[in-house]
């Protein structure tokens, strides 16, 4: 699979997101935003599973992957079944928090090792492995952004 066309398939996949939060923003669209919405996650995911697959050679990658999806849909599923229907706000800022931190822990560890992520080349005897201008530029805004919502929704 090309780079091309995964990046077509993730810009489908954020046309298809667009669409369902402009469909769930009310009540006679609502069926039409989860539609669009379940479409785009399964391009987004299957799209990403293949990348793993092919970047890995193997499927390994995709065990860690799924391990991290049980683990914390089990425990999403566990919090948003015991959770009182007057604590949902509280509910719903921690789990925005904790988006925010996996945003600012992937920002870092891109930072601490970019050619894991494939944006610049393994230094050689020190030499090299510098991150591209616009990837960095990149990463400071996602981190930033990450590091805002995680305090933010951390106080509300």
């Amino acid at each position: 699979m090309s780079i091309n066309v995964v990046t077509l398939l993730y810009l489908i996949a954020s046309v298809c997101f667009i669409q369902a939060l402009k469909g769930l923003s009310h009540p006679t669209t609502s069926i039409r935003g989860n539609l669009f919405g379940m479409v785009g996650m399964t391009i987004a995911v299957l799209t990403t599973a293949a990348l793993i697959v092919k970047l890995a050679g193997s499927a390994l990658g995709l065990g860690w992957v799924l391990l991290g999806l049980v683990v914390g849909g089990g425990y999403g599923a566990w919090r948003a079944k015991t959770v009182e229907m007057t604590k949902m706000p509280e509910l719903v800022a921690f789990f925005h928090s904790m988006i925010g931190l996996a945003a600012v822990l992937i920002a870092g560890a891109t930072v601490a090792e970019p050619w894991a992520f494939g944006i610049a080349e393994h230094p050689v005897n020190g030499v090299g492995g510098l991150i591209p201008g616009g990837n960095r530029i990149e990463l400071a805004l996602g981190a930033f952004i990450g590091a805002v919502t995680f305090s933010g929704s951390v106080i509300a």
